[in-house]
Formats: C-alpha cells, structure tokens, sequence
C-alpha cells in the first residue's frame, strides 16, 4: 500500500470533490471522481465503514509547515524570505527557484520524501493499516 501511495502523487493532489479510498484490510485504492475519468467501478460498499479516505498533504501537514520546517533546518538565514514567499500566490515557484539558487533543491526533496513517508506511515498506523513487508 505504501508504495501505491507514495509512487502515485495522486493521494496528495485529489481534485475538488475527489478522494482516494482504501479498505483497511486489503490495501487496494479505489480512485474516484465527481468530474469522471473513473476507470473502475466502486465497490457497492464503498462508504462502509470498513473503507477509509486517504489524506491529502494539507491534512497531514505537509505544505507550507513542511517548507518551513525545511527553512528553519537547513536555510535558516532565509528563513524569513521563505516566510515572505509563503504570504503571496506562486509561492511553490518562487520557493523552488530560491532552492535552485542555495543549491539545496536535491535536499529538499529528500526531506520532503522522507516527511511525507513518515506521515503516511504515522497515519496508517494511527488508522490500524498494516504496512509490513512495505
């Protein structure tokens, strides 16, 4: 299940009204879509209880307090300019390019990656999926 989470991006970018969902006991994620391009059907079942959505970034944190965790870390002497960029639209692009700049695009990935596995397997565990052999 992990690896569908983490390889997909799509469990963190749902459109509007979109929601992943997974049945606690078999790991398989169903996709589904108010705006169609649905290529599977949903079990009759899907809003049992025994299914549970998975979370985007926002819902675990990992938008802008993950940017400025990394800032605070590992660019503290731009940590103010990171907070600046957070307050305006675009923020992801301007963000990117300081990273580009300082050099610290690669870590940054890497430390979002390693966030963003750590979330999902705190969530996972919090909500009684097993993940061994992942």
């Amino acid at each position: 299940m992990m690896s569908a989470l983490r390889s997909s991006g799509r469990p963190f970018r749902p459109l509007a009204k979109s929601k992943p969902k997974s049945p606690r006991q078999s790991g398989k994620i169903y996709w589904h879509s108010e705006f169609g391009d649905n290529d599977e059907e949903l079990p009759d079942d899907i809003d049992d209880e025994k299914y549970i959505s998975i979370p985007d970034k926002r819902e675990l944190d990992l938008g802008k307090p993950l940017v400025l965790d990394f800032a605070r870390e590992s660019l503290p002497d731009d940590y103010d300019e990171v907070r600046h960029i957070f307050s305006q639209r675009g923020a992801y692009r301007r963000y990117k390019d300081l990273l580009v700049r300082r050099g610290a695009l690669e870590r940054w990935y890497d430390f979002s990656n390693k966030s963003e596995e750590a979330a999902l397997r705190e969530w996972c565990a919090e909500n009684g999926i097993d993940l061994s052999g992942t």
